[in-house]
């Protein structure tokens, strides 16, 4: 398994103080690692309990001006940036605990939490990492005007337009979100309020902690801040800074194309929390439960029958062992001497026959397919194999890890891509299409 499709850790515990934006409090903040499936959790180690707080979208309480989340009436204010940076940076498991109910606001970017990311480093972890892979498009649109949107995409992506009052200060920026690029292009980019805001804002007891290094301040054309802009589009790459921490309380990353016109936290975590809904209820849907991700048998060999109709000897998966989002799949074959086409296929020199090996990415592909919606109880029949390239022979005793998959699903015709791995080595490799029709 490659390192950027394990999950990934912080290396050691690492801290921060500073002033949070809203109360005003002193806060420590320490970032500690966690693991497998941990996901994001707040602790509050101020109270007696220590309660942890899920940073998920069924958590959030409020979102005017910042994001928070609250479990058994304890919150956390203010808990995008952090999140964002975690996100950016390619850490999927961490406790961050807190002395107080809203981390600091620093310079009001990510970029102090990133820094303090580096600090600690990152450990990879054995269990894979889950993904929501967009399949269809979602769109969401508000009253006041925002319109969010998530077309399918094969990376995280994000265009953005924000717009001012009155249209002032309209700014678009488009990027796909790598750590590189995180760090480079959208960690910096601070916070910002418009002058006409701050006192609403403070009658209702926010932004106590607000000074002009915390943030920018924009009058009219002018900007109250004692540095200039980092970048002549600041505001839309921290609109991108949000929305990258608020769509991680769908509870995995993304893979999609995020268009958003006029963001906010309200949108950003409704969205999130409808990305959350809509893959609960098609796992909810399958034959047999997901347990994502996971190192050991997702499914048995008995549980591998119960959705292929193949059986010996043209059973080519002995059991799977892990999933990735809803469309990547990974098998395994145990290939031994007693296998009956080792008596034929050059018995003084086995080999097992490549088109065996293309069976066996099939199967596992077909796996993922008939798991879908609407596919249980069909069959999937071979309609081509293309760029198929058999690089090194399978012996016996070897173990076949095969990866799959799937690019396209739409009504009866399905492409996948699937590849057969023996020690870490790519044995072979094909783009597969199939029909499904009902037994």
């Amino acid at each position: 398994m490659a390192a950027s499709d394990r999950q990934h850790t912080l290396a050691k515990a690492v801290s921060m103080t500073g002033t949070s934006l809203h109360t005003g409090e002193q806060v420590t903040l320490t970032l500690q690692p966690a693991p497998e499936n941990f996901g994001f959790k707040f602790r509050r180690i101020d109270l007696e309990d220590k309660p942890f707080i899920p940073a998920l979208a069924e958590k959030v309480q409020k979102v005017e001006r910042a994001t928070t989340i609250s479990e058994g009436g304890v919150n956390v204010h203010t808990v995008e940036h952090v999140i964002s940076a975690l996100t950016g940076m390619g850490v999927d498991n961490a406790i961050i605990e807190m002395d107080a109910n809203e981390p600091p606001i620093a310079d009001g970017s990510a970029m102090p939490y990133v820094e303090l990311i580096k600090a600690a480093g990152l450990q990879a972890q054995e269990a894979q990492r889950g993904v929501f892979e967009i399949r269809e498009p979602i769109y969401q649109e508000t009253r006041d005007g925002t319109i969010l949107t998530i077309l399918p995409d094969k990376k995280f992506r994000i265009s953005c337009t924000n717009v001012g009052p009155g249209g002032r200060h309209t700014q678009y920026y488009s990027t796909e979100i790598t750590p590189e690029i995180y760090e480079k292009e959208i960690a910096p980019a601070r916070t910002f309020v418009y002058y006409e805001d701050i006192a609403p804002l403070m009658e209702k007891g926010l932004i106590k902690g607000g000074t002009l290094e915390a943030a920018i301040v924009v009058r009219g054309e002018s900007l109250l801040s004692k540095q200039p802009l980092r970048f002549a589009d600041e505001f839309v790459r921290h609109k991108i800074l949000d929305i990258v921490g608020d769509l991680m309380l769908s509870g995995k990353r993304i893979l999609g194309h995020v268009i958003a016109v006029r963001p906010g936290h309200g949108p950003n975590t409704e969205l999130a929390r409808t990305i959350a809904k809509e893959y609960n209820q098609m796992r909810s849907m399958m034959p047999v439960p997901l347990n994502l991700p996971s190192g050991e048998a997702v499914l048995d060999i008995n549980e591998v029958m119960n959705i292929l109709p193949h059986r010996y000897p043209f059973l080519m998966v002995d059991r799977i062992i892990g999933f990735e989002g809803e469309s990547k799949c990974r098998g395994v074959k145990n290939v031994t001497i007693n296998e009956p086409f080792f008596q034929g296929h050059f018995p003084g020199h086995p080999i097992m026959p490549g088109v065996l090996q293309l069976e066996a990415m099939a199967q596992v592909a077909s796996i993922v397919l008939l798991r879908m919606p609407g596919n249980e109880g069909k069959i999937g029949y071979f309609m081509s194999a293309d760029k198929v390239k058999w690089r090194r022979p399978v012996l016996p005793g070897d173990t076949i890890v095969i990866d799959t998959e799937i690019l396209k699903a739409k009504k009866s015709i399905a492409t996948a891509i699937g590849r057969c791995s023996v020690n870490g080595q790519v044995v072979s490799e094909a783009e597969l299409m199939f029909s499904l029709v009902p037994r």
